[in-house]
């Protein structure tokens, strides 16, 4: 018996020890390595946390008129799991919301299903005449454009009032703010009775954000832009109003728009700034860099006669150049007046690799740094990638691509003395200082040039305003093809220049794209359309002869 008995009593022994230890090792597991878990589940059964944001911050013009504000939406939701009336509901839903309709088939046990987000007062008023008590309204905060032609620069929220493109996209943090969380303790069993109440994080307000332009002159701008687009039959254009001293973009339409107020949009491609996002092959325009280039570095002068050879098709080094206007023997300001190509390619050859440097300088193919998303940075072909072609094409414009914008921006040289500025679209927004990039004795040479491209016999005759200086230069080029060739019925028509009249100046730049009639030419496209914005900008700016 006595060693039955010392036998059970080891074995009970062990037993205990062997209990003991899965204790120690279960109190371990959870007090050591579960610890988080556990805390976690105790602080999700005694703790609440509610998140609140403060209303989206606006976005103002530069006389603080509102381009973005907020307001109040509805939009209808059901609880599936308590619908009373099916039946009915079912029915209003498949004939009024079908879309709403499938979403709730495919969940009926959801808790929550929305059936329409951002109503409208006929839905609205839909519903309830439908006497459905299924269908629960909620207000939701939303955004209002008050100025529809400067959409395309604020661009619009999504259904959860987050930026979608645009300002609204480009500065969404400093809009929308930082929330407040707030954390409250309950009774876990019933989940009712709240304790004491503190703020874990305090959240801040958003910053109102002020853009530079002016909202009258962008709805001004946008009017003439689409008019123009509408008579030409063009599938998408361009312009942009700048203060040249400043950088201050005051204007920048795009076309085809967008109604920034409704929720549904026809075509993504109107949704986009045109004049930064796009970036093309602009043609003459070009002109006006390579001449400042070899002014510059003395490899030609004003007066110097140039033989055009009389013919509207050369031949140089082989390579074949081809102009609208044919010269003979003609001096340089009559080749940039008349817009010879063949002229324009003689002088681009004496500059060689500099007028690469001279393209760069003006900051082709760099972006320009305006607070915006998706701006392009243009190309511009680099010396060890030319081929014979590439200097004379250069010099009026093909194998370069750049934006509207950039092209605005090279053109302030000529109206604020040879200085580079950076183009400014958020007031207050830091910028480099403007370098003198140009002497002024070549400015001032540029600048009688592009006042006689724009007199009688020039080719931008029609972008004349009549009692203020205006110098400008065309821009018609041939668009590339689906099998990589040029296209002489696709074409880009562009102008750039300024306007001025004791110490105020203006940079316009436009163009329009792929029109659908034939045989049409910078100078009586884009130039005239240069000359009614102009117009438009000096009487709202209240500029008298």
């Amino acid at each position: 018996m006595d060693s039955t008995h010392k036998a059970r009593t080891t074995l009970v022994f062990f037993i205990f020890c062997a209990l003991f230890f899965v204790g120690v090792i279960n109190l371990y597991t959870l007090q050591i390595k579960q610890h988080t878990f556990f805390t976690d589940l105790g602080h999700q059964q005694y703790y609440v946390t509610q998140t609140s944001y403060p209303p989206r911050a606006s976005i103002l013009d530069r006389n603080e008129t509102p381009l973005a504000l907020n307001k109040e939406t509805l939009s209808a939701f059901i609880l599936p799991r308590m619908v009373k009336e099916k039946t009915g509901l079912k029915r209003f839903l498949k004939k009024y919301f079908p879309e709403a309709h499938e979403r709730i088939i495919k969940k009926p046990n959801a808790q929550f299903a929305y059936i329409k987000r951002k109503i409208s007062k006929k839905e609205k008023k839909l519903i309830e005449q439908s006497g459905i008590k299924d269908i629960h309204f909620l207000s939701e905060p939303s955004r209002f454009y008050p100025i529809e032609a400067a959409g395309i620069l604020t661009g619009m929220t999504n259904i959860d009032n987050k930026g979608l493109f645009g300002i609204e996209l480009q500065l969404n943090k400093q809009l929308t703010g930082s929330p407040t969380t707030t954390v409250l303790e309950k009774d876990a069993r019933s989940g009712h009775f709240y304790f004491s109440k503190q703020k874990e994080t305090k959240g801040s307000d958003g910053v109102p954000v002020l853009l530079t332009i002016d909202g009258n002159l962008q709805f001004l701008v946008q009017e003439e832009l689409a008019e123009a687009a509408q008579k030409f039959q063009s599938t998408q254009g361009a312009a942009v109003v700048m203060d040249p001293e400043t950088g201050d973009i005051l204007a920048m339409a795009s076309y085809p728009a967008f109604n920034p107020n409704e929720s549904t949009i026809d075509s993504q491609e109107a949704t986009k700034s045109t004049a930064i996002t796009e970036s093309y092959e602009f043609g003459s325009v070009i002109k006006t860099f390579c001449a400042l280039a070899a002014l510059e570095e003395g490899l030609v002068t004003p007066d110097e006669e140039i033989d055009c050879m009389n013919t509207k098709t050369a031949y140089l080094d082989g390579r074949k150049v081809n102009t609208v206007l044919s010269l003979g023997v003609a001096t340089f300001t009559e080749i940039m007046k008349k817009s010879n190509n063949i002229g324009i390619a003689k002088i681009a050859k004496r500059l060689d690799t500099k007028l690469y440097d001279h393209y760069v300088r003006l900051g082709f193919g760099t972006k320009t740094g305006v607070p915006f998303p998706g701006e392009q940075s243009g190309f511009v072909m680099p010396p060890e990638r030319w081929s014979k072609q590439s200097i004379i094409s250069l010099s009026y414009g093909y194998e370069i691509t750049n934006t509207l914008l950039q092209l605005a921006r090279a053109f302030s040289v000529f109206a604020n003395d040879g200085h580079l500025i950076t183009p400014k679209l958020l007031v207050g927004q830091e910028v480099p200082i403007p370098q003198k990039i140009y002497s002024t004795d070549t400015i001032n040479t540029m600048r009688m040039i592009l006042e006689e491209a724009t007199s009688k016999q020039g080719t931008g005759k029609y972008a004349a305003v009549h009692g203020y200086t205006t110098m400008g230069k065309t821009s018609t080029t041939n668009l590339l093809n689906e099998y990589g060739q040029y296209d002489e019925n696709k074409n880009t028509y562009g102008f750039a220049g300024i306007i001025e009249k004791n110490g105020y100046k203006r940079v316009i730049a436009c163009f329009l794209k792929e029109s659908k009639r034939h045989n049409l030419y910078a100078s009586t496209v884009s130039a005239p359309l240069f000359e009614r914005i102009a117009e438009k900008t000096l009487m709202h700016d209240k500029i008298l002869t």
